[in-house]
């Protein structure tokens, strides 16, 4: 056993302290969403996408979208807070850790947020109907991963920036674009071709590609394989930029 599973149950035992503070809007965003984007919007859409209604071609876009964001708010202001205003992480390095520990023990945290969150969207989904075939629960697998693959580059940049007014900047500038133009409400055929190779470029339209083919029983076949792997590098890529970062910071 590692010494990150200890780190991962101090933020377990941190988060049985305040989970009720989080718990009502798990449930509450998942359902207005579905009302509004689902159900209202999709009166506007009679004919469906793809050859299904839009509220079940929308409903696995918006648990990868869920997944995203969820991983990248864990991902910054508690990140940002554990370095520079309650000093947690130096704390932390202080006692017998190694920055892997830390890291990885907080990354394990956040994709147990990131698993709640969508297991809490799954099912609201299932009770609107929008949930209906049997491979729906891999949405949840497909969301770990895209919740991996954005919260580590996310810690990199949080720990490398020198004040929060820069995690307003990322929300704005990357979490608002990538939810909006990642598949999640249109298909991206529809953009124009280069916002298109943008959206290939960042890790949501693969997630939401991978959990879209789960919730409507579709077999990805190679396009399948080849989205997992192209999480897996943005996955890689950020633990090694945040272990660096972490490193940098850390170790005296």
């Amino acid at each position: 056993m590692t010494a990150s599973v200890y780190v991962l149950e101090y933020h377990l035992v941190n988060y049985r302290r305040t989970w009720r503070s989080s718990a009502l809007s798990t449930l509450v965003i998942p359902l207005l969403t579905m009302l509004g984007f689902g159900v209202g919007v999709g009166t506007l859409v009679p004919g469906g996408v793809e050859g299904v209604s839009y509220l079940e071609w929308i409903v696995p876009g918006l648990i990868a979208s869920t997944a995203m964001q969820t991983a990248i708010g864990e991902a910054t202001w508690p990140v940002m807070s554990y370095f520079e205003w309650m000093k947690v992480y130096f704390a932390q390095a202080a006692a017998p850790l190694r920055v892997a520990d830390i890291l990885g023990g907080h990354l394990g945290f956040m994709l147990f947020r990131v698993l709640q969150s969508a297991a809490a969207f799954l099912v609201v989904a299932a009770l609107f109907g929008a949930a209906q075939s049997w491979w729906s629960p891999v949405t949840l697998v497909v969301s770990t991963l895209v919740g991996l693959a954005v919260a580590a580059p996310t810690i990199a940049y949080t720990a490398s920036v020198p004040s929060d007014s820069y995690l307003a900047v990322l929300m704005r500038l990357a979490v608002l674009p990538m939810s909006l133009f990642s598949g999640v409400f249109f298909p991206i055929e529809l953009l124009p071709v280069v916002l298109r190779w943008v959206a290939y470029a960042l890790p949501l339209w693969h997630g939401v590609d991978l959990s879209r083919a789960a919730m409507l029983g579709q077999l990805p076949g190679l396009a399948g394989l080849g989205h997992v792997l192209y999480l897996l590098l943005w996955c890689a890529a950020g633990f090694w930029l945040a272990h660096r970062r972490f490193r940098r910071r850390l170790v005296i």
